[in-house]
């Protein structure tokens, strides 16, 4: 019933906010934020944006056994995002801007299956069967073009997907999967922000809460350290977050990121690596071209993990109830992914108000346990190359509708290939601005 109201609501938006949509993102990045006076709102704008899903996947739900995931036919159905988001200006220089993010219908109570191991087991956990998360929440002071600051709950630009992760920001039904298993996504974090353009380049450098290291897993990596589990976050060790893009030509933004966590001192049990440091490195790099006809991205993500045999140890003897995953932590993980389209609807048409449709491929490759500490057995079942093949169709310039095929090889071919046949429905935009 949840999922269905959250459904009639996010339809409702699209009818009524149609006639307002604006051709611009609903998160405001660094390059943006500097030029917010020309933003199309005087005031206060409000909208946001979501998405709807629906696969079928002839695999099931566990690949922890010996020869990967069971051959399987089930379907799934799914809003994974409705996101609301509002802006208002107190001056010119000060705003406030915030996001409430509803995942997979919201929240509440559910009980669900953990594959930690072959068998699995039960497991009730509150916050899952949906959730609820503010996004954004910041306030603004706009100085100069060059120099701007931001403090509040802000967006990690760690990454391609973090940085730009509206769902018109990407080919395909999901977010690319590389980048969204080995960091959180959408990576958001409390802390301060120092951002600006200068010239061609524009860059974001912050400090923000850091990670929980007893958090960790084999099958995500650090994605799954994400403080959150209490009311209150640790700050005793923040982390260093900062983002650089280029843009030498119109239509080609080149960026690299990197992030520095000592997480030991933000564990939720710090007895158990008080003697640990845990630093989190991760570097990124990513590349996109986008005209009206041609899209092409590419990124690359390397992690690193110190400490991580002991911190394997400490993992491993915390108690089932905690709700950590207890399994074993690459040392190193690793993404790169790269996807193109055309519009085909150029090729005959080449009017300004005509549909675009956009065919895409998309080759990914991600390892969780790409690196291991002497001791370790690398899982190969967390090593996947990802093809994918399908189409965005913009119906409107901010609503497509998508539809693609995936195809996972899983540990060179050592286990079973997973396919999936996905359609979703996504828009983005701002219904209400004065």
């Amino acid at each position: 019933m949840r999922k269905l109201t959250n459904l009639l609501v996010l339809m409702t938006l699209l009818i009524v906010g149609k006639p307002l949509f604006a051709q611009e993102k609903v998160t405001k990045s660094a390059e943006e934020s500097a030029a917010i006076y020309a933003s199309g709102y005087d005031k206060f704008r409000f909208g946001g944006y979501g998405e709807m899903a629906a696969s079928y996947l002839d695999y099931g739900p566990n690949r922890i056994t010996p020869n990967g995931s069971a051959k399987e036919n089930r379907g799934t159905i799914s809003i994974p995002r409705f996101v609301l988001a509002l802006d208002y200006k107190f001056s010119p220089t000060w705003i406030l801007g915030a996001e409430i993010e509803f995942e997979y219908g919201g929240t509440g109570s559910a009980r669900e299956m953990e594959w930690r191991t072959e068998n699995g087991e039960y497991e009730t956990e509150i916050e899952k069967g949906g959730e609820v998360a503010l996004e954004q929440f910041h306030i603004t002071k706009l100085i100069h073009k060059s120099f701007n600051v931001r403090a509040g709950h802000l967006i990690v630009p760690v990454g391609l997907t973090n940085a730009h992760h509206e769902p018109i920001n990407f080919f395909g039904v999901y977010r690319p999967e590389g980048e969204t298993t080995i960091l959180p996504s959408t990576w958001h974090e409390n802390g301060i922000s120092f951002f600006g353009t200068i010239g061609k380049f524009d860059y974001e450098a912050m400090l923000v809460t850091g990670l929980d290291p007893l958090g960790f897993s084999r099958e995500n990596w650090i994605a799954s350290g994400k403080q959150g589990m209490f009311e209150i976050d640790c700050f005793t060790s923040p982390a260093v977050a900062a983002r650089l893009n280029y843009k030498p030509i119109k239509g080609l933004r080149l960026g690299a990121s990197f992030y520095y966590n000592r997480t030991a001192k933000n564990a939720s049990k710090p007895s158990k690596v008080s003697d640990l440091q845990a630093d989190v490195n991760i570097f990124t790099f990513d590349a996109q071209y986008k005209s009206r006809n041609l899209i092409a991205r590419g990124n690359a993500v390397y992690g690193n993990l110190s400490d991580s045999y002991l911190l394997n140890r400490r993992i491993s003897q915390m108690s089932s109830s905690t709700g950590y995953s207890r399994t074993t932590v690459g040392k190193n993980a690793v993404s790169y992914a790269g996807e193109v389209g055309y519009n085909v609807v150029s090729l005959f048409d080449k009017s300004e108000n005509a549909v675009r449709i956009f065919p895409f491929v998309r080759y990914e490759y991600y390892n969780t346990m790409e690196g291991v500490a002497d001791g370790i057995t690398a899982d190969k079942r967390f090593q996947v190359s990802a093809f994918t093949a399908g189409v965005n169709y913009y119906a409107l310039p901010n609503l497509v509708v998508k539809a693609d095929y995936t195809n996972r090889q899983i540990g060179k071919g050592d286990f079973n290939s997973e396919n999936m046949v996905s359609v979703g429905l996504a828009y983005i935009g701002w219904f209400l601005s004065k």
